[in-house]
This record gives structure tokens, sequence and C-alpha cells, in this order.
């Protein structure tokens, strides 16, 4: 272990952030298939924490696999995704939003900077922070400072989130291991488990998933805005397998991203051509129902 990871003493970690309610963002975080608590951070914000399996056998780095899941969240989601990660050697984020790149920035664990301002500009106006007072914040995190280690500079961009509306819950503090995060999470009052269903759960779910404002973007609706998005799901998913592929070695995260990118669209194209009038029934139901409402008043 180096001197700095020695100073730091993080064990790998990591905490999704989505600005949705947890309503929303459970039916889309179940894609990733990886065990995870859900709770909200914020009025308009949620926080995922994962169990951290696939970088516990030390064969991929957290900032890679969290990368792909906050790229695979993004794209099937009308809300941006920022991922917090941390390991002995560095902490960092990365902002995904819609299909645009994921920006991030990264400090060693002595809190040296390894990245460009500009990436943080964009990360503000992405996230609509103060283009004035975020932003000179946000300068200075990408500055030089023999006294901030890595601990002060999460505690600064921290800072800075609050202002934009993140409010991490008590004890889910960035920096400490998967598994405590994990557990302290599942003691929280209103936390979720978000696991991938089995056949019979899914069913379920899809009678219920209506009354979610995302439901009418599920691909089992089978409506026009659910088909767009499942062809932007397989035009996005084939790239990010095709280079995740390519890669020797750490590309593992963009794989998983692209293989359920991929996977999901071709279930949502699968279910538009195998049930063409779904919508149309659903939107007539609801038509119906409003008319019967209209009618009573």
């Amino acid at each position: 272990m180096s001197t700095e990871a020695a100073r730091t003493g993080f064990a790998p970690g990591a905490l999704l952030l989505c600005r949705a309610a947890p309503a929303s963002v459970a039916p889309v975080a179940r894609l990733l298939r990886e065990p995870m608590r859900l709770t909200r951070a914020g009025e308009a914000w949620s926080v995922l924490v994962p169990g951290g399996g696939p970088w516990r056998d030390g064969t991929e780095p957290v900032d890679r696999v969290v990368t792909g899941w906050a790229t695979a969240l993004a794209v099937g989601a009308p809300w941006p995704v920022l991922a917090l990660w941390w390991d002995t050697d560095h902490v960092g984020f990365t902002l995904a939003s819609g299909f645009r790149r994921p920006v991030g920035f990264v400090w060693l664990a002595g809190g040296v900077p390894v990245g460009e301002a500009e990436a943080l500009h964009t990360f503000a106006a992405r996230m609509g922070l103060d283009p004035v007072l975020d932003v000179q914040a946000l300068d200075e995190l990408a500055e030089p400072d023999p006294e901030a280690d890595a601990r002060t500079r999460l505690r600064g961009l921290l800072a800075v989130l609050a202002r934009g509306g993140v409010v991490l819950p008590a004890g889910l503090a960035p920096g400490a291991p998967a598994d405590r995060l994990l557990e302290t999470a599942a003691r929280m009052p209103g936390s979720l488990p978000v696991e991938w269903p089995g056949r019979r759960d899914a069913e379920a779910e899809r009678d219920t998933v209506d009354h979610d404002r995302l439901g009418l973007w599920m691909p089992w609706t089978g409506d026009p805005g659910a088909r767009a998005l499942a062809l932007a799901q397989v035009a996005a998913g084939a790239p990010l397998l095709s280079w995740g592929l390519r890669r020797r070695s750490g590309g593992w995260g963009w794989v998983t991203a692209g293989a359920r990118l991929l996977a999901h669209g071709a279930a949502g194209l699968a279910y538009a051509f195998t049930h063409p009038r779904d919508w149309r029934l659903r939107a007539g139901s609801r038509l119906h129902a409003l008319v019967r409402l209209t009618s009573q008043r």
C-alpha cells in the first residue's frame, strides 16, 4: 500500500445519485442486476448504495464499474446520474446525462487533483449549479493544496452538491467501505431493496408500473415513447459494448452497460412488435376513465 493510500485509508466503494424520486429510480436500477439499497438524498434526489460485488475480487476498478452503471442508468432514464467513488489511491466522481459523454474528475489519495478544470465547468453547467459561486468553489477543488487530502476534497464537493439539492442521509459518508454503507442504508426507514425480479415479480411489476411517472416509458407498455427509448438504448448499447470488448483491460463496466442497454432495448422492441395494440388499449382505457371522471363533476 502506498503512503497516500495508507493516509487515506479508503476501502473501495461508491454511491450513485439520481435526480429523481425513488419510485422512478427503482424500475431502472433493477436493470443493473446488482443488489443495492435505494433511499432519498434530498427533495429531488435519490441515492443507490451498491454492495460492490464487481470490484471486490479486484478484477475491475471501482471507477470503471460505476461509470458503466451511471451511463446505463442515465441513457435509460430522463434524469442525470452522479457516481461518487473512491478506492485506496483515488477519489472522484462521474456525471452521466442522456447520450452525452460522461464528465468527471479525480483526486489522488493525498488530495492532488488529476484532470482539467474545464471538466468541472462542464459538470457545473449540466448540474445547473451557480455559474459564479459554485464554479468558483469547484475551481478551488482543482487547485493544488498541500493541506487538502482526499477527505477534504470530498467534503468540498459535497458542500457544492448540497447547494444543488443533494442531501446524503446521515451514515452514508463517501469513503466508507461498500458493505458498511449497504448495511447502514438497509437500516434506514423508507429505504428500498433493489434487486433483479424473478419472472413472476416482473409480471406483477408490469401491472403496477403505470402508476409511476416512468411507467409510460418502460418497454412493456409498447407505446411510441417506449419504442423510441428502446431504439435509443440499442443505438447507445452497441458502441458501448463494442468499445468495451476492444479494450484489453478495464472494459468490464462498459461491456456490462452496453450489454444491458442492448438487452433492454431489444426487449422493448420485441414487445412493441408482439403487442402493437397494447399502448392504444391503455390509452383508450385512460381516456375512458377521464371522460367518466369529468362527467361525474
